[in-house]
């Protein structure tokens, strides 16, 4: 793709990849890769860095691998890898050639750490973890040399070959690289190559017990792939030189080049796998996916729409500079998406029984109303109007001094109209042994469906309503954010201080119109008045239907760190 064949560039990626073509590096191709461990389900932050990789890779005619940099086999698992090939896929993205793994190369890197030996650059080092932390030195003191630096190669290739064999116990001993142990970069003071590890590898089963460090692996996994641009958050820009260190010195078939970005940061939740997985572990939330948390799955669960994730993305942007991006430019995206795109429908999440005393019981009349106000392509959908009705308990007031500026809904005495069906009048409330509303007596006003009441009669305003006989009954969950806190892993205390115990909230006895009931997993609807609600992808069932709350109509900051 030649330089002239795309838009200007709009971040300093796009800028060093167009330069790249246009100066002919790497035959004018483009190769990227996103290269998750397995270890945890994808969440917002990788979001971005999936759009990044395999957008630039669009962008300039070439390709991106997904890679699994799978080098801890005691953190990894089948499903997390199961899980980010979903996630990766719903977000609109394929990538080339089959799925690539770290484990694919560990007979390569076996090989190149022996190279390193022979030339007199790495060894096996005896010392403790505590040991080897002392001897590192701070960044303000420079470490000292292990006293196992200087063996000879050919004792650094027996007891690596002992390491390999399984001799050692976990902990005994590690191969390090011999770079300079007063450099001002920690990563650069002899890192280690490889760990004893004695357990199953997902990929590879038992015949290693030996695992290269990741910072050992990765360079070189780009290396053999021919990645051209390899592309990593900020955290990362130290092990740069190490990366190129490594590259320098094997014999690796090509030279991919680092760059590093800002990785994206929300307040009000966490983007650490670590602390996601605590959450998880300790049953804080419902898995991996609950709708609560910021992973890719549980946003699609929560009925966020890939084409909103991949614009908050663009809207974010992609630069050096770090920060932390405010949840509701978020909120935004998901909400401009919705409006756009998710069909209308009605639902009562607070039922109080409405009897429509002048109309004939038995009898089903059916409104139209437009599945979405805006896309008459779309056409309507039929309502059924019984006698029996459900109207939400806040919709009804038995206080007639409320002004029609500040109660726009039903009053006593006085009259509403139903959305797309007749202007009702209350007449009569009936209360229940316990002294609440149990049903409420309407009159309907005939010839007013789609038509102006006649003169005199002046409705407050517009509710929402669902046939009592005909509609469905469904679990509605209510979500809210997580943390009540800003930044609740930004501080000293501990996490789970400022979890939000109203951050779920589930309502058993809600109603909603026949179509939502006929729509298929993940179906996101605008609940009239409420907000957008999606089909839930995990528990619902036809008989069973359970609903999650995506999002509300608008930003109204009603509850603290709520969404």
């Amino acid at each position: 793709m030649s330089n002239s064949d795309h838009t200007p560039s709009s971040n300093f990626l796009q800028q060093i990849i167009s330069e790249d073509v246009a100066a002919g590096h790497n035959d004018g191709q483009v190769r990227t890769r996103f290269p998750p461990e397995p270890n945890g389900y994808l969440h917002i932050g990788h979001a971005k860095s999936i759009c990044l990789n395999f957008g630039l890779a669009k962008q300039f005619g070439g390709v991106c691998n997904l890679r699994f940099d799978d080098t801890n086999p005691e953190k990894e698992e089948q499903e997390y890898i199961d899980a980010i090939k979903r996630d990766v896929r719903w977000l609109g993205f394929e990538w080339d050639g089959e799925v690539k793994f770290a484990s694919s190369y560990f007979d390569q890197f076996h090989a190149w750490a022996l190279h390193l030996i022979r030339e007199g650059v790495a060894y096996v080092c005896d010392l403790s973890a505590e040991e080897a932390s002392e001897y590192r030195g701070w960044a303000t003191k420079p470490g000292k040399e292990s006293p196992y630096r200087n063996r000879g190669v050919d004792e650094n290739l027996d007891l690596f070959e002992r390491m390999r064999k399984g001799e050692f116990d976990e902990g005994t001993c590690v191969l390090r690289a011999k770079i300079d142990m007063t450099s001002p970069n920690m990563n650069m003071r002899d890192p280690i190559l490889y760990r004893i590890r004695k357990e199953n590898h997902h990929q590879t089963g038992d015949k290693w017990c030996i695992y290269p460090s990741y910072d050992f692996a990765h360079g070189q996994e780009d290396a053999i792939e021919g990645v051209t641009h390899s592309i990593c958050t900020l955290e990362f820009q130290d092990h740069r030189p190490l990366y190129e260190w490594f590259l320098e010195h094997l014999p690796v078939p090509n030279t991919p080049r680092q760059y590093e970005f800002a990785r994206l940061n929300l307040n009000y939740t966490v983007t650490s796998k670590r602390k996601l997985k605590r959450l998880v572990d300790e049953n804080v939330v419902d898995g991996w996916s609950d709708p609560r948390l910021p992973t890719i799955s549980g946003m699609r669960r929560r009925g966020y729409s890939s084409a909103a994730l991949r614009n908050f993305c663009e809207m974010v942007g992609t630069s050096r500079a770090g920060g932390v991006v405010d949840m509701g430019m978020l909120e935004f995206a998901i909400r401009e998406d919705l409006n756009e795109n998710a069909p209308r429908a009605m639902c009562v999440l607070h039922p109080l029984r409405v009897v429509v005393t002048n109309f004939a019981e038995g009898v089903v009349e059916h409104m139209s109303a437009p599945i979405h106000p805006s896309r008459v392509e779309l056409g309507e959908r039929k309502l059924p109007f019984t006698r029996e009705l459900y109207i939400d308990r806040a919709d009804f007031s038995e206080d007639t001094t409320l002004s029609r500026k500040k109660f726009k809904r039903l009053v006593a005495g006085e009259y509403v109209r139903l959305r797309s069906a007749y202007v009702v009048r209350a007449d009569e409330v009936i209360r229940g042994d316990d002294g609440e509303i149990s049903e409420l007596r309407v009159s309907l006003v005939p010839g007013t469906v789609g038509e102006s009441p006649p003169e005199g009669i002046r409705p407050r305003g517009v509710i929402h309503w669902v046939s009592a006989t005909h509609s469905k009954p469904a679990k509605v969950r209510l979500y809210n954010r997580l943390f009540n806190h800003e930044a609740p892993d930004n501080d000293d205390d501990d996490l789970m201080m400022h979890f939000n115990k109203k951050s779920l909230v589930t309502l058993d006895n809600c109603w909603v119109e026949p179509s939502v009931a006929e729509a298929e997993s993940e179906a996101v609807f605008q609940f009239e008045r409420e907000g957008y609600f999606c089909i839930d992808n995990v528990e619902s069932s036809k008989d069973d239907l359970v609903i999650n709350k995506t999002i509300g109509l608008k930003d109204t900051r009603e509850r603290k760190g709520g969404m």
